[in-house]
């Protein structure tokens, strides 16, 4: 007999409340599907007010024990819509900009110490593989892989690398699938400098080191062929950009691994997650900058031969990077 009492109640419980649970259930449905921002005041005003109430009938539900199918929609109901009310509304778009205007910039300028033993961890690689090339030529072979080469070594002659530089035939130029090849082993470089920091900061230097090495020997063998100036203006008009992007996700790799290292006050996850905050922003703007060489590799490459060009384009883009650094956001940080 209690049983069915409370049976009855529930019924009439629903009955009394049921056309508001679906006027809201359609109302948060429609906030799921197009945004607050495309509701109207009224619905607006009524998905709030009918989540209130939806609220207190749970509540209510679960002092009068009434069935748990009951329980269960009800408290489904009030997630979306507490979802719906009071998450954060905001596009895709407006996460992107939000990157732009203020987060990726501001964590850069947080993170300013790291990126800079990025850079320094690139620039000593290259100022080490530049005079070991010419302390002894065969240090290229040693450093260099033979498929990045292509064949453009000290066996090769000066007008084969003369050539490779200004010829503006893809199909033609060994220095174009040289450029593919670069570009893709940078990009692993970049994953793997940024992931590999977090073990103890070492992983990530060493690797950015080496491919400064790289960098240092390919360009000491054009050095000593007289071609030193026609091979940094080709580097330039993407390497900038491309080897920046390196730089700064080896900076966010050695925050992680700091962050291991010294947690300081914090217990080492705690201090982590802290790290994170900032060396994930700084692994999104080098995948950023990433897809920017990519273009300048495809177009601004082969389509531009002349070397001063080259260097124009290439170290204006990277004065636009820091400018993005050093300046945007700066009013709201």
């Amino acid at each position: 007999m209690e049983q069915q009492t409370d049976l009855i109640r529930s019924a009439r419980f629903r009955k009394e409340r049921e056309g508001d649970w679906k006027r809201l259930d359609a109302l948060v449905t429609q906030a799921e599907s197009q945004g607050l921002r495309r509701m109207s005041f009224g619905e607006a005003r009524d998905l709030a007010a009918l989540y209130r109430e939806a609220t207190t009938s749970l509540a209510i539900a679960r002092e009068i024990s009434l069935d748990k199918g009951l329980l269960l929609y009800l408290e489904a109901l009030t997630a979306r819509a507490y979802l719906s009310v009071y998450a954060p509304q905001e596009s895709a778009r407006g996460v992107i900009g939000r990157f732009m205007r203020k987060s990726g910039p501001v964590a850069m300028r947080n993170s300013w110490f790291f990126v800079l033993l990025g850079f320094l961890s690139m620039g000593l690689g290259g100022l080490a593989g530049y005079l070991l090339y010419f302390d002894n030529p065969d240090w290229f072979f040693v450093l260099m892989p033979g498929e990045l080469a292509g064949g453009r070594d000290p066996r090769a002659s000066t007008e084969f690398l003369r050539a490779a530089i200004y010829d503006d035939d893809p199909d033609a130029s060994g220095l174009a699938a040289f450029a593919t090849f670069l570009f893709s082993h940078n990009t692993r470089i970049a994953i793997f400098v940024f992931g590999l920091g977090v073990f103890l900061c070492a992983p990530a230097i060493l690797l950015t080191f080496y491919n400064g090495l790289i960098l240092g020997v390919f360009f000491g063998l054009h050095v000593d062929r007289g071609l030193g100036w026609d091979m940094f203006g080709w580097l330039s008009i993407h390497g900038v950009t491309e080897l920046s992007a390196i730089c700064i996700a080896c900076g966010g790799g050695i925050q992680l691994g700091a962050a291991v290292l010294f947690p300081g006050q914090y217990t080492r996850s705690e201090s982590l997650r802290i790290a994170a905050r900032d060396a994930a922003k700084l692994a999104i703007v080098a995948a950023l900058m990433l897809v920017a060489a990519a273009f300048l590799e495809g177009f601004g490459r082969q389509l531009i031969q002349d070397v001063d060009m080259r260097l124009l384009i290439g170290w204006s883009i990277g004065a636009l990077w820091l400018a993005w650094f050093a300046l945007v956001g700066r009013t709201q940080s």
